[in-house]
Formats: C-alpha cells, structure tokens, sequence
C-alpha cells in the first residue's frame, strides 16, 4: 500500500519488470551438468562459439578413485587451447578466435576399475545488462542501482550454493569410502581374532592329551 501511494501503475509496471529482469539475471548462455565418466572412457561436449565471446569452462572431480580426471579444450581447426592431466578440478577462461564448434573432452582412460562423477559450468559470454542505456528519472534510476546491487549478489550466492553443494557432496563420497573401508577392516579382524582364537584352543588341547607311546617287537 506504501509503495502504490508513491508509485503510479506506469512505474509499478515497471519495478514489476525490474524483478522479472531478476528472475532472468542469468541469461548468460551456460551448460551446467553432472554426469557419471566409467574407467577407461572419454565423453566429448560440443559448443557453437562465436568469434570474440568470451568462455569460462570450470570442472571438478566429486566422486571417485583420486577424485582426478583429464580435460581437454580444443578449437574448430583442433588446435589445442587447455590440456591438463590428472586434475581435481580448476578454471580456465579464454576469447574465441574463430566462429565454429569448439570441444572439451574429459577422459578417465588412466584408469581401469574406478569411474568418476564429473560436474562443470561452461560459460559463453557475459551476463547482459539488466536495463538499457537510456535516461530515467532519479528515483527510477537509484532502484535500478538497488536491483543490480541485488542481481549481483544473488549471482554471488548462487555461486557459492554450488561451490559448497560440490564440496557437501565430495566430502559425502570420502566419508561413505571410509566407513566401508573400515567395515572391510572390523570384518577381517574380526576373522583373524576367531582363526587365532581357534589356533589357540587346539594348541592348548594338544598340550594336556595323554599321549600314547606304542611299542613294536621285531622278531629275530
């Protein structure tokens, strides 16, 4: 009611539009996918990229063996641009020379029994501004300030929901390791001590039986 008594409908139409552009803050063109890469395997991704966009691919390894994997970047005309080995995860970001299809493969070929759990973000070009360049009046203009402040800081908290989501889950993955290691480890102590336990009772018992000498006459 406050803020209807100071607005008129033209500007409530227009705050309503403000929040909407919120909503789609993130307009960005991005891919943002987990997926599961067995032993001895290589998945391949395929993005059109127009010439001078700018891209950042970020990678990391939640689950599985050392929690590392190989990734690869390369332009339309195959010319390598990232190229790292045995990763857990990182961030590279570069321009697109040329227009075409650019491919990043992540591959776990070095390794043959563990598969690993993947996620990455790749981002083409930047986030568009939020209003046009044009002349508002001051009032417009200082929540225009306010609503990019706001777009700014939920792209930041959305940002760190991921960056700990990953971690909660990488974390998870070693605690569930450790507890089944640990089974395995109570599981074959508990063998070792009923083996040992047996052992000891047949040796005790062969200390204490009478033992029989018998004796075998030989005739001339």
């Amino acid at each position: 009611m406050m803020l209807s008594g100071r607005l008129g409908p033209g500007a409530l139409a227009r705050l309503w539009g403000l929040l909407l552009l919120l909503n789609l803050g993130r307009a960005v063109r991005a891919s943002e996918i987990t997926f599961e890469l067995p032993d001895n395997a290589k998945q391949c991704f395929y993005e059109e990229i127009m010439q001078g966009v700018k891209c950042t691919l970020e990678f990391q390894v939640i689950t599985g063996g050392h929690y590392d994997v190989d990734c690869r970047l390369e332009d339309p005309d195959g010319i390598v641009l990232y190229k790292e080995m045995k990763k857990q995860y990182d961030s590279f970001t570069f321009t697109a020379s040329r227009n075409g299809t650019y491919k990043f493969c992540f591959s776990n070929e070095f390794s043959t029994f563990t598969h690993k759990t993947v996620y990455f973000d790749f981002q083409v070009g930047d986030d568009p501004p939020l209003f046009p360049s044009e002349n508002r009046v001051t009032a417009l203009t200082q929540m225009e300030s306010a609503c990019v402040a706001i777009h700014e800081a939920l792209k930041s908290v959305i940002d760190h929901q991921t960056h700990f989501r990953l971690r909660e889950a990488q974390g998870r993955s070693r605690a569930e390791d450790l507890n089944t290691r640990v089974a395995y480890w109570s599981v074959g102590e508990a063998i070792i001590l009923l083996v040992v336990s047996i052992g000891q009772v047949f040796l005790l018992k062969s200390f204490f039986s009478d033992k029989r000498t018998t004796t075998t006459r030989v005739g001339s």
